[in-house]
């Protein structure tokens, strides 16, 4: 599972990176990102802010997003919502580094996860169009996860696809790849071109969001009242 990513660039790092043709003007960085609100690249040269947790077009209810913040890359032609939108509807969410938690006995320790060289990247997705009552449109998505690299593998069972560069333009080119085409690109980035280490408990609280949470700690840096409030 993928629950919090963290976006600490500016805009125009990624607008460079995508070739973006508009600026996003209520993009901030962002240290802790929860399911929310999130920059998303849903084509060629575009970028819009979305809903992360994908809500189909058909639900009755928009909670069920609440459920569906991550697609496993092996189901995803078995499961409605996710089947109609592999070959219309895939997505980049741009991000440079993803919290997850090690368990060490009763304890849960954060870690932040990153490339080597710390360079903004984009998990693979998939997004819909869910009509509100009063008829404005809500645009939500799902990052899609993948079984673990080495690196990731002592800390959780699932990773996000991380895309590599070669894959991304026909990740995102719906009309002319097609899944069973595109789909070989949801492995396990490369453990050996990324890194990882332990975070402070801060982020624990996803109303937390500063520089802090992605500076590495000890257990000798982070006070005993805060290391038992992770038991």
């Amino acid at each position: 599972m993928c629950g919090r990513i963290t976006a600490t660039f500016e805009f125009s790092d990624i607008r460079v990176r995508w070739n973006l043709d508009r600026d996003l003007p209520k993009y901030t960085p962002r240290f802790n990102v929860a399911p929310e609100t999130s920059p998303n690249i849903p084509g060629a040269n575009e970028c819009r802010l979305m809903h992360w947790g994908l809500i189909p077009h058909w639900a009755a209810d928009p909670s069920i997003g609440n459920r569906m913040i991550n697609a496993r890359a092996e189901t995803l032609t078995e499961l409605p919502s996710f089947k109609l939108l592999v070959d219309r509807r895939r997505c980049i969410i741009p991000a440079d580094g993803f919290y997850e938690w090690r368990k060490e006995g009763t304890r849960k320790v954060p870690m932040w996860v990153h490339l080597k060289t710390r360079e903004p990247f984009g998990f693979a997705g998939l997004w819909d169009v869910w009509r509100k009552p009063d008829g404005k449109k809500l645009e939500s998505f799902t990052i899609i996860t993948t079984e673990p690299n080495e690196l990731i593998e002592p800390i959780h069972n699932r990773m996000p696809v991380i895309l590599r560069p070669e894959d991304e333009e026909q990740w995102l080119d719906a009309s002319r790849t097609p899944f069973a085409k595109a789909k070989s690109a949801l492995k396990p980035y490369p453990d050996e071109l990324m890194d990882a280490h332990d975070v402070s408990p801060v982020v624990n609280s996803a109303k937390y969001d500063g520089p802090e949470c992605i500076q590495p700690v000890s257990n000798d840096d982070i006070p005993r009242d805060r290391q038992l409030s992770l038991l």
